[in-house]
């Protein structure tokens, strides 16, 4: 039998491997998180949504990779993100939910503040999109105007409801920048108008009766069909000051439910719609 000085011995080796082995989920996630009851089990082929995650704020990206994972969307848009943080996101949606994306990222900005990096290469920060199916004809686009801070769009074309379709994820100017919106909408809303079917999702920083926002309703429909001028009031709020900056404009498509939920790992809902083509 072994004495108390031989366990303790065999316990510190124990520690020892474990420590040099490394934890066994990805990006030093200390434990596969377990997936909510409600989650959907594979891609849902015709739910997209659209999430600003909040940056700067220091999330994990095992959580946000969850919270994504619940809904399974065939195409997800995201703003304010980093591209390190995307690619661990990715990582942990293929490793435990089992769900595989394909990424492209729209015009970023290096910036040290927000995703770390070196100093003489700061992190990229911006839009990504993750779709299920492949994406082509990527077109990614600066604003002339960004205002206080570079801002753009990416555009690609992918499949959603069996259809092929071209999907936009924007993040326009912040704050009281109501003009630089407007300038912004007004390079935007032309290159959605050249498709009969298109999707698109963002961050757009304005209430449903902005002005800025008249050239999307004259193209397309929020998700929420109560959610259009003059009738903005009856729109759900997608943040956690209780306005509606979210949107999944549908041309082409026709909704067939929609949920905003909030999250606790940013200051913006995840907004996500079934659609199906028209």
């Amino acid at each position: 039998m072994l004495g108390r000085g031989a366990w303790l011995i065999a316990g510190a080796v124990v520690v020892t491997c474990m420590m040099l082995l490394g934890p066994s989920t990805p990006a030093g996630a200390p434990f596969a998180r377990t997936v909510p009851v409600d989650a959907a089990k594979d891609v849902v082929p015709n739910r997209v949504m659209t999430w600003n995650m909040c940056n700067p704020c220091d999330e994990s990206n095992v959580d946000r990779a969850a919270e994504i994972a619940a809904y399974a969307p065939q195409v997800v848009g995201l703003q304010e993100a980093c591209v390190r943080d995307v690619e661990r996101i990715r990582d942990h949606l293929a490793n435990l939910h089992g769900l595989d994306y394909h990424v492209e990222y729209g015009p970023v900005l290096r910036n040290w503040s927000r995703c770390g990096g070196a100093p003489w290469r700061p992190g990229g920060y911006g839009q990504a999109l993750l779709s299920a199916a492949p994406m082509t004809d990527v077109v990614t686009e600066e604003y002339p105007d960004g205002g206080s801070e570079d801002r753009g769009y990416i555009a690609v074309t992918t499949e959603v409801a069996g259809q092929t379709v071209r999907v936009f994820n924007t993040h326009l100017a912040q704050r009281r920048q109501e003009e630089v919106r407007e300038r912004q909408t007004a390079v935007l809303a032309p290159q959605v108008a050249r498709y009969e079917r298109a999707l698109v999702l963002g961050d757009f920083n304005a209430v449903p009766d902005s002005p800025e926002l008249s050239r999307m309703w004259a193209l397309a429909e929020d998700t929420d069909a109560g959610c259009r001028p003059p009738a903005a009031g009856a729109c759900e709020p997608t943040t956690d000051w209780q306005s509606k900056f979210d949107y999944v404009f549908l041309r082409g498509f026709s909704a067939l439910g929609h949920e905003v939920r909030p999250s606790r790992f940013s200051d913006h809902h995840l907004l996500h719609t079934d659609v199906t083509a028209r």
